[in-house]
C-alpha cells in the first residue's frame, strides 16, 4: 500500500500497516524532509525504515492511481511505477476531494461527507 503525506497522520499510518505481517508499505512525501512531524514519530519513521519495515520516499507524488498500481514522480530518478492495492491519503485537515477528481478518483457525497469510489 502506498500512504500520500509528510506529517504525524501520515508517519502514524504507515508505521501501524507496516506492523501488518505480509503487508508492503510506501510513504510518498512531497517534500525533502519530515519537518511537521513530533520527534518521536520521526524516530519511529527511521527505526522502521532501517527494520526494512518500510520504505520512505521523499521528493515524491503520485502522478496515477491504477487498479492494482501507482505511478510515482520522483524528484531525485526516474518515474517509478509499483504495485499496490490500497492508497491512504494524509495531506491535511481538509478533504482531498479536488486533487483525488484530477488524478481520476470519483468522489462520492454521503451525509455531507465525501468518499472517494474506484473507477471501473
Amino acid at each position: 500500500c502506498l500512504v500520500v503525506g509528510g506529517g504525524d497522520m501520515a508517519i502514524e499510518t504507515a508505521l501501524a500497516l507496516s506492523r501488518e505481517p505480509g503487508t508492503t508499505v510506501t510513504l510518498a512525501h512531497r517534500g525533502d524532509k519530515f519537518d511537521r512531524c513530533k520527534p518521536d514519530n520521526f524516530e519511529a519513521l527511521e527505526a522502521a525504515q532501517q527494520a526494512k519495515r518500510l520504505r520512505v520516499l521523499t521528493g515524491c507524488k503520485p502522478a496515477e492511481v491504477g487498479e492494482d498500481f501507482v505511478q510515482l514522480e520522483i524528484a531525485s530518478h526516474a518515474p517509478e511505477k509499483l504495485p499496490n492495492d490500497f492508497v491512504f491519503v494524509c495531506i491535511g485537515g481538509e478533504l482531498p476531494t479536488a486533487w483525488l477528481k484530477k488524478i481520476g478518483i470519483e468522489v462520492k457525497t454521503m451525509r455531507g461527507e465525501a468518499f472517494p469510489q474506484a473507477q471501473p
